[in-house]
């Protein structure tokens, strides 16, 4: 045979071998692909649009505790990370119910961001299981109300203990009078001690109606223009006499040409109780400086005192109801403890805040700081109140 023709038809059959092979190599592939190939479960359209509606945040689990579906809501409060539940007590509520085929209910708490109270959340749990293979875990994040809950008790705790120390005192004064009938020096000193209770008891009352006014009270429907200069005027007016027993000035510097929107009241409680506190709080012989601003469509009012001043470690709770830095001296000058968180309050329900600085032995400086209403607004109001 000719080598030429017999080169090309080894060739040709070399040609033929590889095509033949590399279509056997994909095949196998093919089938390896399709053996290894597992459909992941998967929800039916039906039931995926019965969870969206329920309004609250779920998990659907599989038999190997792999998360077959999950809400956004259920991966923002931490109980599922990419395809495994997070939560070690709802991970051991999942095995329960597959194991008994019973429902299970609890409340758990889960840490986000850090140890701090602050960052837990408190989650309403409700697991059961769906048909022989899925486990439904449903979670209500409950964190908001346990919180008002916690702090409506601290209240009630709080209003009893503080109520029980000047009653108590009217009480112990009373019997004082009753039984020193004959000595008219005994009489006329817890005469004194009583009176001074029962303002105390008066003052305390009074706050604690105060506060409880304030979160009934829907500002947005008594709001009106408010010139916070004769806000100011009329706080310094009302804490004169109070000054003067303690020959503490006031002085009062700026002046804002814009209003602010609110409730006139309210924000008067605000700044007197302030001016009030910087009074409480400051020697005799001192100054109470009291300065009024406006820029930047903000405006500020600043109570500055020449008192003890905060502590650092104390500046963070100086808000909350009932707190002192110092219970010993606020007893003796009368303070309830309320005064601040009325204003915080005051402050939150205006869109506006309150700020601290202090340093011991410097004094301290709260300012107010609320939303100046421009003229387009201003004028808007004013026809809109002529109408």
């Amino acid at each position: 045979m000719n080598p030429t023709l017999l080169a090309v038809i080894s060739g040709f059959i070399g040609l033929v071998l590889g095509f033949v092979s590399l279509w056997a190599v994909r095949l196998s592939d093919r089938e390896r692909a399709g053996w290894a190939d597992v459909e992941e479960p998967t929800l039916s359209d039906g039931a995926a649009e019965v969870l969206a509606v329920i309004g609250r945040a779920y998990v659907v689990v599989d038999a190997v505790d792999g998360v077959v579906q999950a809400s956004p809501g259920a991966y923002a409060m931490g109980l599922v990370r990419g395809h495994t539940l997070i939560s070690d007590d709802l991970l051991k509520m999942v095995h329960k119910v597959r194991a008994k085929g019973i429902i299970q209910e609890r409340e758990i708490h889960l840490m986000r961001g850090g140890p701090s109270k602050r960052n837990q959340l408190v989650i309403d749990l409700r697991v059961a299981p769906v048909g022989d293979e899925y486990i439904l875990v449903l979670a209500d994040d409950r964190t908001e109300i346990a919180r008002a809950q916690a702090v409506r008790s601290d209240f009630v705790a709080n209003v009893s203990h503080e109520l029980k120390t000047p009653v108590g005192a009217i009480s112990l004064m009373g019997e004082a009078i009753e039984s020193s009938a004959d000595d008219p020096e005994a009489v006329a000193h817890f005469t004194q001690k009583l009176l001074k209770e029962s303002k105390r008891l008066s003052a305390m009352v009074q706050d604690i109606i105060e506060l409880s006014r304030l979160q009934s009270t829907d500002v947005v429907s008594q709001s009106q223009l408010v010139d916070m200069n004769t806000i100011v005027a009329e706080a310094v007016d009302r804490n004169k006499l109070t000054a003067e027993d303690k020959n503490i000035q006031l002085q009062v510097g700026g002046s804002t040409e814009r209003p602010a929107y609110g409730d006139r009241e309210l924000l008067g409680t605000a700044v007197r109780n302030l001016i009030e506190n910087a009074i409480r709080y400051s020697s005799e012989n001192t100054k109470v400086g009291i300065g009024v601003s406006c820029r930047d469509s903000v405006i500020k009012v600043s109570v500055k005192d020449q008192g003890q001043g905060i502590p650092e470690d104390e500046q963070d709770r100086i808000f909350e109801r009932f707190y002192r830095v110092d219970p010993a001296r606020s007893r003796q000058t009368g303070g309830t403890g309320l005064g601040l968180s009325i204003v915080k309050h005051v402050m939150a329900q205006h869109s506006g805040d309150i700020s601290l600085w202090s340093v011991p032995g410097q004094g301290s400086t709260f300012t107010l700081t609320l939303p100046a209403v421009d003229e387009q607004t201003e004028q808007e109001l004013l026809e809109q109140a002529t109408l």
